[in-house]
């Protein structure tokens, strides 16, 4: 089944869809049907049939997007085109999608744009066990054939007995079931939770795990749902927890209802934000704190040494508690297929992100919002105290969280900070590394602080993170390189 394309020098440029961890853009212009298909065909020839042993097939899921069901169509069609066979599993979070990939044991493919406004959809890929597939990882090439497929205008056809079948599957019970196998809250106190999905697959996948909609037994859970309803246009908030305005109506909830504890789910459900009794976030860098000393807890029970991926925005308290609990801490880029690659080389127990997202070698070494929330009860129903005071040990440092700046010359800004902070070393002695931008950092001295500096792939932003060992030195820091970088802002 050798692939039939158009030289490369007319191929139809995907770079704006395509990018470095996943598919994603504006439906019908950048990902419409056609799109989809030759993505389809091209992922069938560049990773599904190379990996495959006998007969190969794909598990595909779609999130609530009105778009979704047309695009899975098309790309299912492109897979059997190819003589992939076709396991549709609907509706289903992205984590839904992994651990479909990883109990078939099966390349998959989520139809998602995860928070993204109405108007985009996307495609996140996965090899056979959940394992990622990103630009070193054969997204480059999947992106290359697509192009050249668009570009010839027809997908080689197989033989017609080769032509792959198209069938449904629900996995939703045994995700749900595989989930709760994993963390036991039947002894937990009783616990009121406000959950919102903002009109995402959380709606879809919340009632089926912490309730008894997948048939599993009751637990001491009282749920108060908030935009259950799967709605791609999302009439309420965007399903971006990220953006402090999208956890508003979240925060006033939990305060209403005397809750305590809110947790809020992107729009595939593959995140998870966490909000104490108070009405106040708790910082994703302390929800990876608290997991992980209960991974690493565990791991050193059964006689194991364990392995903690985080990656360079995390706050310090990560790699400071989980080392002083006897774990080997990894550093690493920002990006799922980044994280989930280290994950396996590692054979690490759990991983985290500033931006929340939480990984897990029992979850195929993928990531799952849920899987964090059942970890974040169990242990604030494992003891007495609030959230807020449990939280209080996980969060000790001050953080700017992640801003952008958009500039006139990213190149001419960022120089300019390397000369304040690192040529003449206004600001005293640093450490510097340039793993994922430039990482600046004062840690060893005093006053306590270390800054990180990236650049959009996309656009011409910078995007800063700042952490110190108090709230005046942090806002220090972040003023004075923010006035470094803004000098020519646009």
């Amino acid at each position: 089944m050798t692939p039939v394309t158009s030289p490369a020098a007319d191929r139809v440029d995907l770079s704006a869809l395509i990018k470095a961890y996943d598919v994603r853009g504006v439906v019908p212009e950048e990902l419409n049907p056609a799109v989809a298909r030759a993505i389809g065909a091209a992922f069938a020839d560049v990773v599904v049939i190379p990996e495959s042993e006998g007969r190969a097939r794909v598990v595909i899921g779609n999130d609530m997007r009105p778009s979704g069901p047309e695009l899975v169509a098309a790309f299912a069609e492109g897979l059997s085109l190819r003589g992939v066979d076709v396991v549709r599993i609907g509706l289903a979070s992205t984590d839904g999608l992994y651990y479909a990939s990883g109990a078939l044991d099966i390349p998959g493919a989520m139809f998602t744009a995860s928070h993204n406004p109405a108007k985009y959809n996307g495609i996140k890929l996965c090899r056979k066990g959940a394992r990622p597939v990103g630009q070193d990882s054969g997204l480059t090439q999947v992106r290359e054939l697509a192009g050249d497929y668009l570009a010839s205008g027809e997908i080689p056809l197989v033989g017609p007995e080769e032509i792959g079948t198209i069938s449904d599957q629900d996995m939703l019970t045994d995700y749900s079931q595989f989930l709760r196998s994993l963390v036991d809250l039947s002894g937990i106190r009783p616990l009121k939770v406000v959950v919102d999905a903002g009109n995402g697959m959380g709606g879809f996948t919340a009632p089926a795990v912490l309730g008894t909609g997948a048939g599993l037994p009751e637990l001491p859970l009282d749920v108060v749902p908030l935009y259950f309803e799967l709605d791609g246009t999302f009439p309420n908030h965007e399903a971006n927890p990220l953006e402090p305005e999208n956890l508003r109506d979240l925060q006033a909830a939990v305060v209403k209802h005397g809750a305590d504890i809110g947790l809020a789910f992107d729009g595939d459900a593959d995140r998870c934000f966490v909000i104490d009794e108070n009405g106040d976030p708790v910082s994703p860098s302390a929800i990876t704190a608290l997991v992980g000393l209960r991974e690493v807890a565990r791991e050193r029970a059964a006689g194991r040494t364990p392995t903690v991926i985080h990656n360079l925005i995390t706050s310090q308290v990560v790699p400071d508690l989980l080392s002083a609990a006897g774990a080997t801490t990894v550093r690493t880029r920002v990006g799922h297929s980044f994280i989930k690659a280290e994950m396996a080389q590692n054979d690490a127990v759990f991983g985290g992100e500033h931006s929340a997202h939480y990984y897990f070698r029992d979850f195929f070494f993928a990531d799952t919002g849920m899987l964090a929330a059942l970890h974040v009860l169990a242990a604030l129903g494992g003891q007495p105290h609030p959230l807020s005071a449990l939280a209080e040990q996980f969060q000790p440092y001050s953080a700017s969280g992640e801003i952008n700046s958009r500039v006139t010359d990213v190149q001419a800004a960022r120089e300019r900070v390397i000369e304040a902070y690192v040529t003449t070393q206004g600001a005293g002695p640093v450490t510097v590394d340039e793993l994922d931008g430039l990482t600046v950092s004062h840690w060893d001295g005093h006053p306590q602080w270390w800054f990180n500096l990236r650049a959009s792939n996309t656009e011409p932003l910078l995007r800063l993170n700042v952490e110190a060992a108090d709230e005046d030195i942090m806002e220090k820091v972040r003023d004075d390189v923010l006035a470094l970088v803004r000098q020519d802002a646009s």
